[in-house]
C-alpha cells in the first residue's frame, strides 16, 4: 500500500511541496486537467498519440496495469476472504477509485478514469495465477476422494 501510494499519489512530489496541495481553490482550469470519459486516454495512447514517445504510452498504460498486479496477487493471500473474482475485483477498483479521487481533491495529481480501469484490470490480472493454482488444487483433492 506504501508503495502504491508513493507511485500514484507522490510520484512528482517532495514531502514540503505534498502539504501546498491541501488548499481547495478549484478553478475552471483545475477541472479541464483530468479525465472522465472512460477509455478517451487509453485509446489516446494506443491509437493517436503519434507525437509521445512510445515508451511513455507503454510505460502509462503497462504502468496501471503492472502496480495493481501485486495487489491482486498478495491479497488473496493475506485473508480468505478475497478468494473470489468479484470481491477482488471491488478491492482493486475501490483502492484505484480511493487513489484516483485522492488526487482529484488534493491535486496530487490529475483524475483519470482510465486509471481505474487499468488498476482494475491489473488487480484481476494479478489474481487469475492465484485462483488457477486454487482450482487446480481443489480438483486434484476432488479426484483423489473420488
Amino acid at each position: 500500500m506504501f508503495i502504491l501510494s508513493k507511485l500514484i499519489l507522490f510520484k512528482h512530489l517532495a514531502i514540503p511541496d505534498i502539504m501546498s496541495h491541501f488548499t481547495f481553490n478549484f478553478d475552471g482550469y483545475y477541472w479541464n486537467n483530468h479525465n472522465f470519459i472512460p477509455f478517451k486516454t487509453i485509446t489516446y495512447y494506443l491509437f493517436l498519440a503519434n507525437d509521445i514517445n512510445i515508451n511513455i504510452r507503454v510505460e502509462n498504460l503497462t504502468g496501471n496495469i503492472i502496480g495493481f498486479m501485486a495487489f491482486g496477487f498478495i491479497l488473496p493471500l493475506l485473508s480468505s476472504k478475497f478468494h473470489r473474482f468479484k470481491k477482488i475485483t471491488i478491492a482493486a477498483l475501490s483502492l484505484s477509485l480511493t487513489f484516483e479521487l485522492i488526487q482529484l481533491i488534493f491535486g496530487f495529481g490529475s483524475f483519470d478514469v482510465d486509471d481505474i480501469i487499468l488498476n482494475t484490470l491489473g488487480g484481476i490480472l494479478g489474481y487469475l495465477p492465484i485462483s488457477i493454482y486454487t482450482n487446480r488444487r481443489q480438483g486434484q483433492q476432488k479426484s483423489v476422494m473420488d
